[in-house]
């Protein structure tokens, strides 16, 4: 055993061993000197074991904290509940994982009614499902090095992020009305996550590549060591009719990295184009510090015992002024040492709500949002030869919602209710520029109508159904200048002021029809049987000026619960959900795609009293996850597009297949002691092309490969000693 890992073992052993002795210590203390004090303290010691290597565990093993090759894992948990009744205070400490790389540790000491006081502290690791197969050195550093190897014969590699949080909480009520509260949260997220770069030649923004039809993607993996504090402050009074709560939020980023360097070998597998390589050993500018600042004030005033209106106003300042030198980023325009970002948003809320009859309830709620980009400009792009600034983003939405609720005699209900959407996006910054799409647009406005009925048909059975349309629409487009501002179109068909037939407008600004539908039920038909149903329609279709782009989507789901009661002790329960997304999309002279995703899942679980000292349970779930890209040409594709489709039939569908077998049993020692036994197995398929296609792994230009094994089969086993102390 290495002395890390041996210090790491022994830093976990520490920490229990001082939570139990803590905890044994306040039970002695209390049990001697105050009788009548309720203390309560269940301790869980265990062990689990793992089948499989790393790679099987890839899909099981991502947050749990067994993806690597280990085959033992250490369990320990707690829950210390002590109650003194001399002094009105209850402690509560519970602990999950102790042992493990995902523990958590929550105190809470309070005097119900006076104060409050909390701690707490958490793990997560998520381990990167894809193995890295890589020559490469430095990982998990600002300057790895790049070093060419044959595909798969380097060192597998694998990533993962860990974040380790803590928190302290503190109320006080310092009169009836008056109550004080006080939270501080702190995260440390370290690890290194999958990434890479990538360039072609040649190309409008990289104008030194030259002529050749070079090109490199290479796999950079992103260091990772940031800190994310957060500290929130407020003051809560009440009257009679009056509540009012005042804050101040504030969040602070820090990352100790600020930029990622690769270091190049003198030519890679796939190039030895010197303009690309050097464009390729660039450094990428990573999460820069920045934080922000809120004060706001909401609350509510009772007029009466049947009207009610809340109000809300908040200001929040972001701003980011990370210096570019001691960033390590150059070619900053000339004077100036940082972004100097900051945004100022302002935010206002009022409602209204209000009952003018035993039957009728009135609902009205206005919000606005203004957020003020500051950022001052600077020509921070290229293009060729052209220069342009960063653009401002000022952003104001105003959504104004009405409802109406009547309760019809028995126990029927029906809403309706309209909103209104508003985004203004601001004046576009005139020495700016765009790129990737045909058109901008300042305005656009969206009108949702909805109505719902609830209601309780008989004592079997209640339900609703639901309808929701909205229309959105907008502005005249805003065509790009190149640099020069944007020009209002007023007729985009036209074949000079107007924008080519081969535009693309962005899904997000271009008009929208949606529709919904939406059914609920819940079913008890027998005392021993109860069925929970809902069904859910949608599709939206998209209106441009243009045939290409995005043109539709459509969604429905169905989900399915059920429960049923063999006996008294005996029990049966399940479900069945299938989800269909579906999306139609045309690209200029290039592919027209038709999108189809299904998910089904199923589950079946018992759950039983074999006698008075033993329970089972177990459950038997399946899940599939199909993705098929329908593929056809438009007219003006090029020959070469039509014999690459011709040849390769398109995209493959992409298949995510899991099964999973969980069984446990608890058998009762005693009173207070327990034995519980876990087993689990899981089995995964996968054949996601994006990393890899028949069995010949994504490689990068260095030789640097990513892969995963497409069928994985885990098994877990588990023992569980439980003890209740008296």
């Amino acid at each position: 055993m290495s002395t890390t890992v041996f210090s790491h073992s022994l830093r976990r052993t520490a920490v229990a061993a001082a939570v139990l002795a803590a905890c044994m210590g306040a039970y002695a203390q209390s049990d001697d000197a105050e009788p009548r004090d309720s203390v309560q303290t269940n301790i869980s010691v265990g062990v689990g074991l793992v089948s499989a290597d790393s790679a099987d565990r890839a899909q099981f093993g991502q947050y749990n904290g067994m993806r690597s090759d280990r085959s033992a894992f250490g369990k320990l948990g707690i829950d210390y509940n002590l109650r003194k009744e001399s002094t009105s205070t209850w402690v509560q400490l519970q602990g999950s994982d102790l042992l493990g790389d995902e523990r958590e540790l929550h105190l809470v000491w309070k005097n119900p009614g006076s104060w409050k006081l909390t701690a707490d502290y958490s793990e997560l690791v998520r381990a990167e499902p894809n193995t890295v197969n890589t020559a490469m050195t430095s990982i998990g550093f600002t300057h790895p090095n790049v070093v060419n190897v044959s595909v798969g014969s380097g060192t597998d590699v694998q990533l993962s992020t860990k974040r380790a949080g803590s928190g302290l909480g503190f109320s006080k009520w310092v009169t009836p009305a008056l109550q004080l509260a006080l939270d501080l949260k702190s995260e440390n997220k370290t690890g290194e996550r999958l990434s890479g770069i990538g360039m072609n030649c040649p190309s409008v923004v990289a104008p030194t590549c030259g002529a050749s039809n070079a090109w490199g993607v290479l796999f950079v993996p992103e260091p990772i060591s940031a800190n994310h504090s957060q500290i929130e402050a407020r003051a809560n009074y009440a009257l009679d009719q009056l509540r009012v709560n005042v804050g101040y939020y504030g969040s602070f980023y820090k990352n100790d990295y600020f930029t990622l360097t690769p270091n190049l070998p003198g030519a890679l597998n796939t190039t030895s184009n010197a303009s690309l390589l050097a464009i390729l050993g660039q450094s990428v500018a990573l999460a820069p510090n920045n934080e922000a600042h809120q004060f706001d004030v909401s609350g509510s005033y009772d007029f009466n015992k049947t009207t009610r209106t809340t109000f809300k106003l908040a200001r929040l300042t972001s701003t980011q002024n990370l210096n570019f030198n001691s960033a390590g980023l150059t070619g900053a325009p000339a004077g100036l040492g940082d972004l100097g970002g900051q945004m100022n948003t302002t935010t206002a809320k009022l409602g209204l709500s209000a009952r003018p009859l035993p039957q009728l309830t009135l609902l009205a709620d206005a919000r606005y949002e203004n957020r003020d980009d500051q950022t001052p400009l600077a020509q921070y792009n290229t293009d060729g030869t052209l220069r342009y600034d960063n653009r401002n983003l000022p952003y104001r939405k105003t959504l104004v919602k009405a409802q109406a609720k009547w309760a019809f005699s028995g126990e029927t209900r029906a809403t309706v209710g309209a909103d209104r959407e508003s985004i203004d996006r601001g004046t576009f910054t005139a020495s700016s520029a765009i790129s990737g799409v045909s058109a901008l647009r300042q305005q656009t406005g969206e009108t949702t109508v909805r109505a719902d009925v609830r209601s309780k048909l008989s004592d079997e059975f209640s339900g609703s159904v639901g309808l929701a349309s909205s229309r959105r629409d907008g502005s005249n487009w805003l065509r790009d200048n190149s640099g020069k501002g944007v020009t209002e179109v007023t007729d985009p068909a036209d074949p000079v002021a107007g924008l080519a037939s081969s535009a693309i407008y962005m899904p997000t600004l271009a008009d929208r029809k949606r529709d919904k539908f939406k059914l609920t039920g819940d079913w008890q038909p027998t005392e021993t049987l109860s069925l929970q149903l809902s069904a859910e329609v949608g599709r939206d279709n998209f209106s441009t000026p243009s045939i290409y782009g995005l043109r539709d989507t459509g969604m429905n789901q169905f989900n399915l619960d059920w429960n049923y009661a063999l006996s008294d002790n005996w029990a049966l329960n399940g479900y069945l959900s299938q989800a269909v997304q579906t999306l139609n999309q045309a690209r200029p002279a290039g592919y027209v795609m038709a999108f189809d995703n299904r998910n089904l899942s199923a589950s079946f679980g018992a759950t039983g009293k074999v006698n008075a000292q033993l329970n089972v349970g177990g459950s038997l779930s399946f899940m599939n996850d199909k993705s098929v890209y329908a593929q056809s040409l438009d007219t003006f594709a090029s020959a070469e597009s039509a014999a690459l489709l011709a040849s390769t039939g398109g995209l493959p569908d992409v298949e995510f297949r899991q099964t999973t077998l969980k069984v446990f049993g608890k058998y009762a020692l005693d009173k207070s002691a327990a034995v519980r036994l876990d087993l689990i197995h899981q089995a995964t398929s996968t054949n996601d092309w994006a990393w890899g296609a028949g069995g010949v792994p994504f490689a990068y230009s260095d030789g640097t490969s990513v892969w995963q094994r497409p069928n994985q089969s885990v098994s877990f086993i588990g023992v569980n000693y439980l003890l209740q102390l008296p």
